[in-house]
C-alpha cells in the first residue's frame, strides 16, 4: 500500500507550471504506460492549454484546482474544483481558464 497527497502534489506542479516556459507540468502517480490504469496530475497555468489529442481510452479529468475547459468539435464544457468531466471519445483539447491542477484517469482499451 502506498499514500500520496495529492494536495501536496497539485501545490508542486502548480509551481513547477507556472514558472515553466510551456505553462504545463505533469506527473504519473500511478500505473503508466505499461499498465491499463494511470492517474497523472497536469498543472496548467492560467491561459495553457493541452492541445487538440485524440483520446488515449476511458478517460476522466477530475478538477482538483482552479478552473478548465475541455472542447471536442463545437462542444465545450467548462469545470471547476471538484467537478469530474467524462473524456469524451473523439479529439480534444483542455485550456487551463486560471490557474489550475487536474487528475487525469485513463484505462487503456485493449
Amino acid at each position: 500500500m502506498h499514500t500520496q497527497s495529492l494536495t501536496g502534489l497539485a501545490a508542486e506542479h502548480l509551481a513547477t507550471a507556472q514558472a515553466a516556459v510551456s505553462g504545463r507540468s505533469a506527473h504519473t502517480v500511478v500505473g503508466g504506460h505499461t499498465k491499463a490504469l494511470r492517474q497523472t496530475i497536469i498543472a496548467l497555468a492560467a491561459g495553457h492549454r493541452l492541445d487538440e489529442h485524440e483520446n488515449p481510452g476511458e478517460a476522466t479529468v477530475h478538477v482538483l484546482h482552479g478552473q478548465v475547459r475541455m472542447t471536442a468539435a463545437a462542444d465545450t464544457c467548462d469545470a471547476a474544483a471538484g467537478d469530474l468531466l467524462t473524456v469524451p471519445d473523439a479529439r480534444h483539447s483542455l485550456e487551463a481558464i486560471t490557474d489550475s491542477v487536474i487528475l487525469l484517469t485513463v484505462a487503456k482499451l485493449p
